[in-house]
């Protein structure tokens, strides 16, 4: 069996109800399932962690400023229930498509297996027939990057660093994710042979992952990065918005003050200059 097959033979075996493991085997993925489903609530109903004066390779691929903020424990939005949920739902989703690839038939080696790269450690996701994989769930936008391949191009969350880092510590040039549109359940693989990329996916995946974590580790010993991104014009109002990397940002106030957020149907909007006033509720901090 192949990574590329993974979706496919996820919905084969739940339309059809077979299953290649035993009886046995299964009760063992089920209750493996249900107790890392205990331990996400457990998490989430505990105290936030905050790792500062650590780098970690999860977090190499995101822009120098976040990294920088992270490291030196710089004051972050406080997370809303609704937040909590998502990440939560995250987490148990991850956990659900781990066990049905191992209910389809995949080889899963390697959960949470420590990684190391120039000092800093991480932990990696798993390998699935020999494949390095991170499993990701997302909203039908961000799926989009993994269906159409389009993810190298569009990578505000850090996806690549973060699995070139984990596959330059395992010595392990295939990799890929498995990614869910959390909306409707479709499943797509997008994979890589790092080893064997284009020109084009050279230039945007080749760099050298080593020598980005030695920059990242002399970076936070310095002085506060610049801005990640520039705001960006809301259509023709005159009003300036947060770029799309900028609005998931947990530190997006620090780097923009004066912001305002309207809440329209499809979610919030963070303004950063406001001409024309939107005909929509304005959060107020506070009330």
């Amino acid at each position: 069996m192949t990574p590329e097959t993974m979706p496919n033979d996820i919905y084969k075996m739940l339309t059809t109800k077979k299953m290649p493991r035993g009886e046995d085997e299964r009760e063992e993925i089920i209750q493996q399932f249900a107790d890392s489903c205990a331990q996400f609530l457990r998490e989430a109903m505990g105290p936030e962690q905050v790792r500062k004066g650590r780098l970690r390779l999860s977090s190499v691929g995101k822009p120098d400023r976040v990294i920088y903020n992270d490291y030196h424990g710089i004051e972050r939005e406080k997370l809303k229930g609704a937040t909590h949920i998502k990440f939560l739902y995250g987490h148990l989703t991850e956990a659900m498509l781990i066990a049905l690839i191992k209910l389809s038939g995949h080889d899963v080696q390697d959960e949470q297996k420590a990684c190391r790269v120039a000092g800093v450690r991480g932990s990696m996701d798993c390998t699935i027939d020999g494949h390095l994989v991170d499993i990701k769930s997302a909203s039908s936008y961000g799926f989009k990057k993994f269906k159409e391949g389009k993810l190298p191009y569009d990578d505000p969350f850090g996806y690549i660093g973060q699995i070139k880092a984990y596959a330059h510590s395992e010595q392990n040039n295939n990799v890929g994710w498995l990614a869910m549109d959390k909306q409707n359940g479709t499943l797509c693989w997008l994979g890589y042979d790092l080893g064997n990329l284009t020109p084009e996916l050279e230039h945007l995946l080749g760099y050298d992952i080593e020598a980005r974590v030695e920059e990242l580790k002399k970076l936070v010993e310095g002085n506060t990065p610049a801005q990640c991104y520039d705001d960006v014009p809301d259509g023709k109002s005159g009003n300036r918005k947060l770029s799309t990397g900028c609005s998931y940002c947990a530190y997006k106030s620090q780097c923009f003050p004066k912001l305002r957020t309207f809440l329209y149907s499809g979610g919030p909007k963070y303004l950063t200059v406001v001409d024309a006033t939107p005909r929509v509720v304005e959060l107020v901090e506070g009330f």
